[in-house]
């Protein structure tokens, strides 16, 4: 799907402001509703829109501790890989889950937690139980600089 300046500019204001109204984002971009709400339905149908969400606020909730892991394997086989994969989809301390290369970990984690005692929990009774897990190195995170959910849009 090629984008024009429209498609872009809805891009980018509905990554800050999902819930706009159509009538607000046809205003803001200089179209008029209908070829707006075609244009966003076309966005969403080509899974360039992949969905909409709400941003919570995870000190509010009293997740106040986040760690980025990197986990290392024994074995690099497609099974060792998705046993890993599907252990860590299911816990919902984790946010972010990536397959990695270039250093001497396999996958990096995001996750967010209560506290220490909750860390120590998912690392001893969740993580390190996962077959073929042979090493966890883990960071805190201390102040968060830039949190983005905004891609940048060509």
């Amino acid at each position: 799907m090629n984008l024009d300046r429209y498609d872009r500019r809805i891009l980018e204001i509905l990554q800050q402001e999902g819930r706009l109204s159509n009538q607000d984002l046809a205003e803001r971009i200089g179209l008029s509703p209908s070829p707006c709400l075609r244009r966003v339905r076309a966005l969403e149908e080509a899974g360039i829109i992949a969905g909409y969400r709400a941003l919570l606020d995870a000190q509010k909730l009293g997740l106040t501790l986040t760690a980025i892991l990197s986990i290392s394997m024994d074995r690099h086989t497609p099974e060792r890989f998705a046993r890993f994969d599907a252990a860590v989809a299911a816990m919902p301390e984790v946010l972010e889950c990536l397959l990695i290369t270039g250093r001497d970990a396999d996958y990096q984690l995001k996750v967010v937690v209560r506290d220490m005692e909750a860390y120590q929990d998912l690392l001893l009774n969740k993580l390190t139980r996962i077959e073929g897990v042979s090493g966890v190195h883990s960071s805190f995170v201390l102040r968060r600089i830039v949190e983005r959910t905004s891609l940048p849009i060509p």
